[in-house]
């Protein structure tokens, strides 16, 4: 047999049949064999052509074989790497790894190919997941939590950094009741017994300036749609709120998408985070690489400092590697693929899944919606510090603009904003 590909992961041979043996290696290397011998069942099931087929597989020896799938692909244009994955997607399955080395041309059909799946979601699995968080999402402990009351303090921040001159983040804070909605400014006091409290970090991205359009469009969305959701009794919403934040993010999704084909505004796209306070309860939903934090005792502590713990997920191959285990938070931050996003409103995705969830709101708790221009400047421990500060050194600023303006300092990049929001 000839020997394809020899790396830590894997040895890939072509048999003189023409078949393809593949055997894994490494780190998680059952978890790798599962997950590729399930999607490519899943794929031969769907009548998905452009895949390799699965023909024999050894769960002792880790050794799957593989119909082939023709030549690794040299050169191929970024919009056709696009539509390739994207008519995947189509199918059900999503690449993790949607990359040019992952594509082959089969000659015998003139057919541009998908392998090497053992990085891949299957989204009807997604999809049939319950959204959950530490608590569950029990609908009972859902409507316990709608009923409370909190005073909530927050602040706001936005910096277009120290090399780019426009700025594509925006934020949003607003509070909605039966008499509308209503702005909050960049610093600010209320009662979530006053309304609906929503707080959301966008990040848009596009060439010319389609990135700031992007996110002012998923921000204008948001307030035109989410609002609707007040006049619902909280048996109804603890029930329906994460289809409505669903349909808020397609919406969203299907405009920007709309917009992108016009060639000044091609690929314009926007990760999104939102968080809707109802009560004591917390909603949220996020997709692509902006974040959310809670900072929240540890059990059984009722003094500072406060736990940091990310709640959104990141969605790229980077973040996944961080999830699973495979590569901690200083690889991560240096790793060259960290920005490369699986999942984004518009920019050509085709299926959107957004994490939803929900968690109640306990008084001395705090939350950090951010992009990642913040991310880039610091390290988690650094936000976990400055947001524990009890007697800060420069008390003039928010705790947002502090925060921001160390994230600027030491890289400054990328665009960076935060909104920091407290539950006394």
């Amino acid at each position: 047999m000839l020997e394809a590909k020899n790396t830590q992961r894997a040895v890939v041979r072509i048999g003189y049949d023409g078949r393809v043996h593949k055997q894994f290696l490494g780190p998680n290397a059952q978890q790798r064999f599962d997950n590729e011998c399930r999607v490519l069942k899943y794929l031969e099931e769907k009548g998905c052509s452009f895949v390799p087929r699965l023909l024999e597989s050894n769960p002792k020896t880790l050794e799957m074989v593989t119909s082939n799938c023709g030549a690794r692909v040299e050169h191929i244009s970024e919009g056709k790497i696009k539509e390739l994955f994207a008519e995947l997607e189509s199918f059900g399955v999503r690449h993790d790894d949607a990359f040019l080395r992952n594509i082959t041309y089969r000659s015998s059909d003139g057919r541009f190919c998908i392998i090497d799946f053992e990085f891949s979601t299957i989204l009807d699995e997604i999809s049939d997941q319950k959204p959950t968080d530490s608590k569950g999402s029990d609908q009972e402990a859902c409507r316990q939590a709608m009923t409370g009351e909190l005073k909530v303090t927050w602040s706001a921040y936005s910096h277009p950094g120290n090399f780019r001159n426009n700025n594509e983040d925006r934020f949003l804070a607003v509070i909605s009741n039966h008499q509308g909605v209503r702005y909050l400014g960049k610093v600010g006091c209320a009662t979530s017994g006053d309304g609906n409290m929503i707080f959301a970090v966008a990040d848009g991205m596009g060439g010319e300036r389609s990135g700031e359009l992007a996110g002012k469009i998923a921000i204008d969305e948001l307030t035109r749609m989410l609002p609707k959701a007040q006049s619902h009794n909280d048996r109804f919403l603890a029930e329906t709120y994460p289809q409505i934040l669903k349909d808020l993010f397609l919406s969203i999704h299907k405009e920007l998408s709309r917009i992108g084909l016009d060639v000044h505004c091609r690929n314009m796209g926007s990760t999104f985070t939102v968080v809707w306070i109802h009560g004591r309860m917390a909603m949220y939903a996020h997709i692509g690489d902006t974040r959310l934090y809670r900072l929240v005792r540890a059990e059984g502590e009722s003094t500072y400092p406060l736990k940091l713990a990310q709640v959104s997920e990141d969605h790229t191959f980077v973040g996944w590697l961080r999830r699973t285990g495979q590569i901690n938070e200083r690889q991560a931050r240096f790793h060259p693929r960290k920005n490369v996003l699986s999942r984004a409103l518009g920019a050509g995705h085709q299926i959107i899944e957004p994490q939803i969830g929900w968690f109640e709101l306990v008084a001395g708790e705090k939350l950090l919606l951010c992009t990642d221009g913040v991310i880039d400047g610091l390290w988690d421990h650094a936000i976990r510090d400055l947001l524990n500060e009890s007697q800060p050194q420069d008390h003039e600023k928010s705790v947002a603009e502090r925060l921001v303006m160390a994230a600027v300092s030491e890289s400054g990049r990328d665009n960076s904003t935060a909104i920091i929001v407290e539950a006394l």
